[in-house]
């Protein structure tokens, strides 16, 4: 107990470094404030969920004590606890439901033996996916209240917060004013707050991911590595996001944090179109070539996660893994 303490006190540390960086302004702190949830995952799966728990609690109470309450409050409910629950729920397992008999061939016993409980059946990737958009969406939602307790107060606040970052405290007379300006402002307030709930989904997934790299590098990783390219969604996600985004086209506060949800879920069936790629492109020749570059082009230009999205959403409707697995002949992936 007295080590899980420790790693966890240790990781907190590191954690608010990374979170404390972007008081810097410069350009290198916004990949380290982004990656601030990695140590608090990396002591949840090398260690114990409590580990993370104590890291997420460290980091904040550090940040209080040297920036005030408000990081504790933004630390913990942006990167604290989301890293903990989604290692909690990573190193979750329950004996799986079938029973493995002893064979005559392999153990030299008799068919009469009694079974033996068959591998440990752990949380599913695929839902390890949909809970980090669900606790992105929450964590803009929390923040929403802070601009606005209404559609027209929210956006009035967030149009007059990027006005000022992007033009300064100009007047109604200066280049604030004008309609080229105020066009791009009123494009950013709807696009704001998508924006941010698509890349906090993406911190989530990255993050755990890289987290789980480590640990299984260093050897600590108690449960097998996942088959990524066969994972898959409850099918309730879909229902989840058609009415997300039906609500989302209300013009009032409830319309805007649908299309939070939204954005969130439908990043997270990005997140789904990168492993149908994955796995429909199995026994191409240029399959390296043409993952490296769908990859370079999300990367640089960010928009052709677009198609990912689609692809993901077309495999809950279509099944494509399944046939191009049966066209080769292959077993479709376990569901």
């Amino acid at each position: 107990m007295l080590q899980i303490g420790l790693i966890g006190i240790g990781a907190g540390a590191a954690a608010a470094l990374l979170f404390a960086s972007v008081t810097s302004g410069t350009l290198l702190s916004i990949p380290l404030f982004y990656l601030a949830p990695l140590p608090i995952m990396i002591a949840g799966l090398g260690w114990s969920h409590w580990s993370a728990l104590i890291a997420a609690l460290a980091a904040s109470a550090a940040l209080s004590a040297t920036f005030g309450g408000l990081f504790f409050f933004a630390f913990l409910t942006g990167a604290g606890v989301p890293a903990w629950w989604l290692c909690y729920l990573t190193m979750l397992a329950r004996p799986a439901d079938e029973t493995i008999i002893n064979s005559p061939v392999v153990s030299g016993v008799g068919s009469g033996a009694a079974p033996t409980p068959a591998a440990l059946e752990w949380y599913p990737p695929g839902r390890l996916v949909v809970w980090s958009a669900v606790l992105a969406a929450l964590v803009v939602i929390t923040a929403v209240p802070f601009l606005g307790t209404d559609g027209d107060s929210f956006r009035a606040a967030l149009a007059k917060s990027l006005t000022g970052v992007l033009y300064g405290d100009n007047d109604a007379s200066g280049a604030s004013a004008s309609s080229g300006n105020k066009a791009l402002v009123a494009l950013l307030v709807v696009a704001v707050p998508l924006a941010a709930a698509v890349l906090a989904t993406a911190t989530n997934v990255v993050n755990l991911w890289l987290a789980g790299r480590i640990v299984k590098f260093s050897g600590r990783l108690t449960r097998p590595w996942p088959a990524l390219a066969d994972m898959t969604f409850p099918p309730l996600v879909a229902l989840a996001l058609a009415l997300a985004v039906a609500v989302s086209f209300l013009s009032n506060l409830v319309g805007i944090l649908a299309g939070v949800v939204a954005a969130s879920l439908l990043m997270a069936y990005g997140v789904l179109g990168f492993a149908v790629l994955h796995a429909i492109t199995r026994g191409i020749s240029s399959r390296a070539f043409l993952l490296g570059g769908v990859y370079a082009s999300v990367l640089v230009f960010g928009w052709p996660v677009l198609s990912l999205c689609m692809l993901g959403l077309a495999e809950t409707a279509f099944g494509l893994r399944a046939r191009a697995a049966r066209k080769r002949g292959l077993p479709p992936p376990r569901i």
